[in-house]
């Protein structure tokens, strides 16, 4: 069964941004747009050259209302202990939300239940926590910032544009699409 659509529950969750432990809830979602980024673990492999990618690009996230939460089901005393020990990891500025519980992973069925680690699972939640895209990879895997910004970007142009459609490799400014018969064999 898909997660399209499904409104994100309840949930509290401690987290490691600016030298903080601070707790988030589904309140820190409203009004702006979220990307919530499973990893399986901290101190490990491909997950710091995800996160690295991430904090790179964090300002074109920001600069269109978009928060990311890097999540794992380490603790947040692991996500501080990684931040001051990887240069890499120490780039991110974005909320490390901790998941011991696994309650998140659960939520978004990313949860490999016999390793008690999560799938590298992406997904864009629109400003009233309504999931609107997502995708979820393989541990070997990594995932690409840029085309999480266009996937995002897109979404963002869909819900604005009510009736308009992204095409493949669409980017903002590019002609959109606008479903109707005289589009059906033409394309």
């Amino acid at each position: 069964m898909s997660l399209i659509g499904k409104k994100i529950g309840d949930f509290s969750a401690q987290g490691y941004v600016g030298g903080e432990f601070k707790t988030f809830t589904q309140e820190n979602l409203k009004g702006q747009w979220s990307v919530f980024f499973f990893y399986p673990a901290d101190f490990t492999f491909v997950c710091p050259t995800e996160l690295e990618d991430l904090a790179e690009n964090y300002s074109s996230f920001k600069d269109i209302n978009c928060e990311i939460y890097s999540v794992s089901t380490d603790t947040h005393f692991s996500h501080k202990a990684w931040h001051d020990t990887s240069k890499a990891i120490g780039k991110i500025k974005y909320p490390m939300l901790a998941d011991p519980t696994h309650k998140l992973s659960k939520e978004f069925e990313v949860l490999i239940e016999e390793d008690g680690v999560a799938l590298r699972g992406t997904f864009i939640i629109n400003p009233e926590g309504v999931i609107k895209a997502y995708e979820v990879h393989d541990l070997g895997i990594g995932r690409d910032a840029l085309e999480l910004l266009r996937k995002l970007q897109a979404a963002q142009f869909v819900e604005e544009h009510g009736g308009e459609v992204c095409p493949a490799k669409w980017r903002p400014g590019q002609e959109s699409l606008t479903p109707s018969l005289d589009l059906i064999g033409k394309i």
